[in-house]
């Protein structure tokens, strides 16, 4: 599993608002964005899949409305981030056309991962993003979320989107270089620690809550990004993000803090899946049940029988047609929509359902055997 930028093959760098924005003046600071633009090209160049979690959208809009500094009304919250969010993506797109790559706007909601049919979906639509080639820029849809729906800061989004789309390594870029054993401003005795092993309640201690002007995080919720990441297999990155090139600075050797990995994105996701209770079952056929133990996908023809009510993104049992339990997996059609398929031939899915839908009924991403 990656442990540096050097070696990991897909990234998600978190991007807050203090780094985009000039406190001052409210505007893009255009130059150290540029700067970004090409250290994720120098990524993307080693064929490592990237995508940014960035915040800005609401403080880029406070500025063009003349809004006040400090606490927002939720109503001009939602305004700012919706004139900010254009100049968000805008930004991002001009920076990122010299080099080549198209870059795509994911807006999300806490409800889009606490839902798994919306979990699903963003999850396709990343996944769909990258293999294309295009860098997904992912921002909490400030517009419409109240605080009941949000994540509440993106230490926490960029977490849950590394898990979501099993990324190796996830990078947070902070106003500091690192976690420290107790706040460096105030005791000059401090250390930075280099890698965290493991997240224990000391760990949990030294984390604060300080955090800047424009900014919602704090360490704290940098440590409680770090149990989520981690527990999904994915190791994650500290590191001072003001200066010029802060990924090709964290790249070259910058001091920073690991936060290791506790198992392999995809080994954890397979964890995940194992431990749900099913809602229904899949029976196949001999043919099926071999290509599985291959390492592929459940395809509708090579399923016998269809139990149980379940929806699309439900886990289901996968048995073989003696009734040996041969795994479990997330189904990609609803239990009648499988029944309808069940023992057709891929191509044949539009004709039956009325629309195009997925080649496979369960893919092997999606399978613990």
């Amino acid at each position: 599993m990656a442990a540096t930028l050097a070696d990991a093959r897909r990234v998600v760098v978190k991007i807050g608002s203090a780094l985009l924005v000039d406190a001052a003046t409210g505007d893009l600071r255009h130059d150290w964005l540029v700067s970004l633009a090409a250290d994720v090209a120098a990524l993307k160049a080693r064929d490592a899949e990237v995508v940014l979690v960035s915040s800005g959208s609401i403080a880029l809009g406070r500025g063009a409305l003349g809004l006040p500094a400090g606490t927002l009304p939720l109503e001009q919250s939602q305004a700012a981030a919706s004139v900010g969010q254009i100049r968000l993506a805008r930004a991002y797109e001009q920076v990122m056309a010299p080099h080549g790559i198209v870059t795509g706007q994911v807006l999300v909601t806490l409800e889009d991962s606490a839902s798994r049919r919306r979990y699903l979906n963003s999850r396709a639509t990343l996944g769909t993003l990258l293999g294309l080639g295009a860098l997904p820029i992912v921002n909490e849809n400030d517009t419409v979320a109240t605080d009941e729906i949000r994540y509440g800061d993106n230490d926490r989004l960029a977490a849950q989107v590394a898990a979501t789309v099993g990324a190796d390594l996830l990078v947070l870029l902070s106003d500091v270089d690192g976690l420290y054993t107790a706040n460096p401003q105030i005791d000059p005795t401090a250390r930075r620690l280099d890698v965290v092993d493991a997240i224990t309640p000391e760990i949990e201690v030294m984390a604060g809550d300080a955090g800047s002007g424009l900014s919602k995080g704090g360490m704290k919720t940098k440590v409680m990004a770090a149990r989520t990441a981690t527990a999904a297999g994915c190791a994650m990155l500290i590191g001072l993000g003001a200066p010029k090139h802060p990924l090709r600075a964290l790249q070259d050797g910058a001091p920073s803090t690991l936060f290791a990995a506790q198992l392999d994105p995809q080994a954890a996701r397979k964890r995940w899946i194992a431990a749900m209770k099913t809602r229904g079952t899949l029976t196949v056929d001999d043919g099926a049940a071999k290509a599985l133990a291959d390492g592929r996908s459940l395809l509708p023809a090579g399923v016998r029988g269809v139990m149980g009510a379940f929806e699309r993104g439900d886990p289901v049992a996968i048995q073989a047609a003696d009734g040996a339990t041969l795994g479990c997996g997330l189904v990609r059609y609803s239990a009648g929509e499988a029944r309808a398929i069940a023992g057709h031939q891929s191509a044949e899915i539009e004709t039956i359902l009325g629309y195009p839908g997925r080649a496979v009924l369960v893919h092997r991403d999606d399978m613990a055997l």
